[in-house]
C-alpha cells in the first residue's frame, strides 16, 4: 500500500560521501549498513530542549540552540542536520579507543555525541574548536551486543568537512574540504594512505571490488571525482545518490567471524540519506522501499516548546515524496546508556 506525501514532481557501519564542488549544491550522502534492520525514525527536535548526557559527576548538560532533523535509533542520533546547515553522520570504527572513563573530566555518551554538535553549532569550524577547547570525553556503551566503536563526520553548507576519531585515547581530527569520503576501518589516516595506491590518486592499482570498508573508500572517492557537472539541482541529487548506492552492500548472511571480531560493517545496507545543505532538504531511502522521501528542514517547527515530533518511516505503508507535513507529536527516542566503568 502506498501513502503519498506529495502529489507533485521534484525532482553504523556505513559510507559517507561529501560533494561540495559541483557548482550547485553542497550534498552529503551516507549508507547505514548494519547486522539487523536497526529501526529508525526521523525526528524534529526544537530549540530550547534540555539535554543531559548522564555520564556521572561531570556530565555535560546543555539547552539546544538550534533545531534539528535527525535519524534517531535505539542507539541515539546516528545521522541528521540542523536548521543552520550543519550535518553529521556516525559510522562504525572498530579500532576506536575513547580511553578509560574518567569521572573528573567533562563527558557525554556516544549516543549524544552527534546531537551535541547539531544542538550547539552552525559550522564545522565551531564544532571542531569546541572539541579542541573543551577536551571532553566521549563514553561508549553497548549496542546489539557490540561496544559502540564509532567515528564522526561533519559538514556544513559552505562545504567544510571534518572527520573526528578517538585513537589510542587521543582525539584525532582531519579538518578541511578535501576530506570528502569516510567508511569504516582502518583509521582515517591509513585510509588516505591506502587511497594513493589506486588510479586516479597517484597509484597504479585498478579499483577494488569487494564491500570491505577500505575498498568502499577507494571506489567512493573514484566515483566522486568522475561525477559530471550537474545541469540542475535534481541532477545533482541524483548523482550523489548514484555514488552512495554504488558503495552499498547487498543483503547476505552476516559474517559471524567478522562480527565476533567487532567488525559489523560487513553487513547489508539498511537505509541511506542525502543531506542537501544548500536548500536544507533531507532525503531518506529505505532499502526495503522503492521510494525516496524528503523533508524540507525550513518547513519544520523548531520554536522553543514545539515539542519532539516524529515521521514514522517503518510503518506498513510506503511513503514517497515530500513528507515535511507528516510529523506527529512523539516521545523522545532512547539514547544508548554510557558504560561508566
Amino acid at each position: 500500500m502506498l501513502s503519498l506525501c506529495l502529489l507533485a514532481p521534484l525532482g553504523h557501519a556505513c559510507s559517507r560521501v561529501l560533494w561540495a564542488d559541483n557548482g550547485r549544491l553542497v550534498l552529503a550522502g551516507r549508507n547505514m549498513d548494519w547486522i539487523d534492520s536497526m529501526p529508525v525514525g526521523l525526528y524534529s527536535l526544537p530549540r530550547g530542549l534540555d539535554q543531559d548526557a548522564k555520564t556521572g559527576p561531570n556530565t555535560m548538560k546543555w539547552k539546544s540552540r538550534h533545531g534539528s532533523l535527525v535519524a534517531g535509533s535505539p542507539a541515539g542520533v546516528v545521522d541528521g542536520m540542523n536548521e543552520k546547515g550543519l550535518a553529521g553522520h556516525m559510522l562504525w570504527l572498530g579500532v576506536a579507543d575513547f580511553g578509560k572513563y574518567d569521572p573528573s573530566r567533562a563527558s557525554l555518551g556516544v549516543g549524544h555525541w552527534l546531537q551535541y554538535q547539531l544542538d550547539n553549532f552552525a559550522t564545522v569550524a565551531e564544532a571542531v574548536a569546541d572539541m579542541r577547547a573543551k577536551n571532553y570525553q566521549v563514553v561508549p556503551g553497548t549496542f546489539d551486543g557490540l561496544k559502540s566503536s564509532v567515528h564522526l563526520a561533519l559538514e556544513d553548507s559552505s562545504g567544510d568537512s571534518a572527520v573526528i576519531e578517538f585513537l589510542d585515547e587521543k582525539l584525532s581530527i582531519h579538518h578541511g574540504r578535501q576530506f570528502t569520503i569516510m567508511t569504516n576501518d582502518p583509521p582515517y589516516g591509513q585510509q588516505l594512505a591506502n587511497l594513493k595506491q589506486y588510479k586516479p590518486f597517484g597509484g597504479s592499482k585498478p579499483l577494488p571490488g569487494t564491500t570491505a570498508a577500505a575498498d568502499r573508500f577507494v571506489r567512493a572517492a573514484s566515483y566522486l571525482v568522475d561525477l559530471p557537472k550537474p545541469g540542475s539541482d535534481r541532477e545533482a541529487v541524483g548523482e550523489i545518490f548514484s555514488v552512495i548506492r554504488g558503495v552499498s552492500q547487498p543483503f547476505a548472511p552476516v559474517d559471524a567471524a567478522k562480527l565476533k571480531a567487532g567488525q559489523p560493517h560487513t553487513s547489508p545496507t539498511r537505509w541511506r540519506t542525502v543531506s542537501d545543505l544548500t536548500r536544507k532538504i533531507y532525503f531518506y531511502e529505505s532499502t526495503m522501499s522503492p521510494n525516496v522521501i524528503w523533508v524540507r528542514v525550513d518547513a519544520l517547527d523548531f520554536k522553543p516548546g514545539a515539542g519532539v515530533r516524529k515521521l514514522e518511516v517503518n510503518g506498513p505503508t510506503d511513503l514517497v515524496g515530500d513528507c515535511s507535513g507528516g510529523f506527529r507529536e512523539s516521545k523522545p527516542f532512547g539514547v544508548l546508556s554510557p558504560e561508566l566503568k
